[in-house]
């Protein structure tokens, strides 16, 4: 992406550079994209064009949702409704190794899509849809068979992986398990060559605190748009 003339960092747009490099998921064309909805509700545009929402307008029904994530803040025309508008901060780094001690850490699939639902609605880390597992690989911890942790990977902006959906059940938290997936899938990102990166709000002080401590730091502020048609 150009702005000004001068081309920006892939993070700067991390969800237009991601549908470049992840194209075969893509819907759109050139002035806008998303993911489809059952995979993820990130969009994004080129510009904040009348023409570029026009042809974001023309991707969705009036039951989705886009959810942009943008260096400025966006200023919708009257064709949208704006439900969501927060900063996040963008995090980059590798999250230091945790002893796993007894604890396994298994690779989830299709087959795991109803627990990791479950898991997800009841810790809301952000969006996750019944096909969001199909961007990277998801690991996860149980506990007498049930799903208590996870984390995977979501948006590949050249690059760089985007570590997303880090999440645990509230009667398992205290032990060690996000700092044990968040270390594991940073292992696996850094053995492809790619760089492990990741978004959480502003206010999500303890989260930010969690992501400092294993090594990550704050490379930016982007704002975070949750847009829907108007009916």
């Amino acid at each position: 992406m150009l702005v000004s003339g001068l081309p920006m960092h892939p993070l700067d747009h991390p969800i237009w550079n991601a549908l470049i490099t992840q194209q075969a998921l893509a819907e759109g064309g050139a002035r806008a994209r998303r993911y489809p909805p059952a995979i993820a509700p990130f969009a994004a545009m080129t510009d904040m064009s009348s023409e570029s929402f026009a042809a974001l307008h023309a991707l969705m029904s009036p039951s989705d949702l886009a959810v942009l994530f943008t260096p400025d803040p966006v200023t919708a025309p009257a064709e949208f409704k704006v439900l969501l508008a927060k900063t996040g901060e963008q995090m980059i780094g590798s999250p230091a190794e945790s002893p796993a001690g007894a604890t396994e850490v298994v690779t989830l699939g299709a087959d795991d899509v109803p627990a990791m639902m479950e898991l997800t609605k009841l810790t809301n880390p952000g969006p996750f849809a019944p096909r969001t597992h199909e961007l990277g690989r998801f690991l996860g911890i149980r506990n007498d068979g049930q799903l208590v942790a996870m984390a995977g990977e979501r948006m590949k902006p050249a690059n760089y992986t985007e570590i997303t959906a880090v999440c645990v059940h509230p009667s398992c938290r205290g032990r060690g398990y996000a700092q044990m997936l968040l270390a594991a899938v940073s292992r696996q990102i850094l053995a492809r060559g790619e760089i492990p990166f990741l978004h959480v709000f502003s206010d999500n002080d303890s989260a930010i605190a969690l992501y400092r401590r294993q090594g990550m730091e704050i490379r930016r502020r982007l704002h975070v748009t949750v847009l829907q048609q108007r009916i």
